[in-house]
């Protein structure tokens, strides 16, 4: 599997995956002529096809029908559907465009093309590209629309019950109940959920001034906890001591803040 460097998000980024080297070479030339897309990978069968795709993202894929280790139907079926770029399957035996449609592959190329045939079903896949990054952006911008206006409606000095977080182009509603805790890095604060982490530019006095005091306490300079996730306090070296959550998390606990843990912790040792 060949994998190349990210580029701007003004190229569509396509792979392709082929057994054949000739197949291959030939897509990627014909590809090499459209100054909007440019080929990230190429995988020579089905499991390099799926970790290619699952890897790069890209905006579209030839799959070739036919391909050891498994065929195009069972990439797209591993990657799953929703997470599929365009597809575009190609074959040598007709018997399989009706499967393509089937399971929405933008088109299907039959084994011997021509250039012309190629193009139209590059067009049609770019067209599909297109809507759907138009669609998400939209979605998008409902979402943040309606989460501001209703912020607005409630008034400046409200506590949020919602926070407004963009990671890797996506806007996430993090709701505060389900924050577990949150940390400073660098310019930036840190927001750990279900395991997962969320990153949106902040400093940590105005974060803390915005929250519930009554639902996220500080026990470090660096370091929020939502409160309903305390478990105990364990004791730490030079009578220090380290606060631990109820997923088995350990923070730092901070002297200088000893006093606004220790009444709401049920039990410490």
């Amino acid at each position: 599997m060949k994998t190349h460097a990210p580029l701007p998000r003004s190229r569509l980024r396509a792979v392709i995956a082929d057994d054949e080297p000739a197949a291959r070479r030939g897509v990627r030339l014909l590809l090499e002529r459209d100054g909007e897309v440019e080929v990230v990978g190429e995988a020579i069968d089905g499991p390099e096809a799926v970790a290619l795709i699952s890897d790069q993202k890209p905006d579209l894929a030839f799959l070739d029908v036919q391909m050891p280790g498994g065929d195009g139907f069972e990439v797209l079926r591993a990657v799953g559907v929703a997470n599929a770029p365009a597809v575009i399957f190609v074959t040598a035996y007709d018997e399989y465009a009706l499967r393509a449609f089937e399971v929405n592959a933008i088109d299907y190329l039959l084994k011997p093309y021509d250039d012309e045939r190629f193009r139209a079903a590059l067009e049609r896949a770019k067209a599909d590209v297109r809507r759907r990054e138009a669609e998400g952006v939209n979605a998008r911008l409902s979402q943040l629309l309606s989460f501001l206006e209703a912020a607005r409606s409630e008034g400046p000095e409200r506590t949020p019950d919602r926070i407004l977080v963009k990671s890797a182009g996506e806007i996430f509603f993090l709701k505060a109940s389900e924050i577990d805790w949150i940390e400073a890095e660098g310019d930036y604060m840190k927001f750990h959920v279900a395991g997962r982490a969320h990153l949106m530019r902040e400093t940590m006095a105005r974060l803390e001034a915005r929250l519930d005091a009554e639902k996220f306490i500080r026990i470090h300079r660096s370091t929020i906890v939502n409160v309903d996730r305390l478990r105990k306090l364990t004791p730490a070296f030079g009578g220090e001591y380290v606060v631990v959550l109820q997923d088995g998390t350990k923070l730092k606990l901070s002297r200088g803040y000893h006093a606004r843990i220790a009444p709401l912790l049920k039990e410490t040792r």
